[in-house]
């Protein structure tokens, strides 16, 4: 994920306005209003590449990844966490530093690509 500031994006401005924080009043209404998007848009499961290395996270760049569905709405107040097989487990990771490959569908690349231009652009829950 690119670390620049993207250009305002009046379409993706618009969706996110009008259908992802549109009744939020508060960071938590906000969150759960991401959460709820991203539950209904992203066709699980969908294979993504780790695209930025976070020290949260034991991923390491281009490591490829089987997102298997969003982490659990409490993980989820402050970013927003997907579920990935990791070995014989399941491990939850921030969406952020993921990207989708070109398999996945293009609601799932488009709901992605959403969450990663609210985080690029530095936008907050709040």
């Amino acid at each position: 994920m690119a670390k620049t500031k993207p250009k305002p994006n009046d379409e993706r401005e618009e969706r996110i306005a009008m259908e992802i924080i549109v009744d939020a009043y508060g960071p938590e209404e906000q969150a759960m209003g991401w959460y709820y998007y991203l539950e209904e848009k992203l066709r699980f499961p969908f294979t993504a590449a780790c695209s930025a290395k976070r020290a949260t996270s034991p991923l390491q760049l281009q490591d490829a990844v089987e997102v298997l569905k969003m982490a659990p709405e409490e993980e989820c107040e402050k970013e927003m966490f997907v579920m990935i097989r990791r070995g014989k487990g399941r491990l939850a990771v921030p969406l952020s530093q993921l990207s989708v490959g070109n398999a996945a569908d293009e609601q799932t690349q488009q709901a992605v690509e959403d969450w990663h231009y609210w985080v690029q652009m530095g936008y907050q829950f709040g």
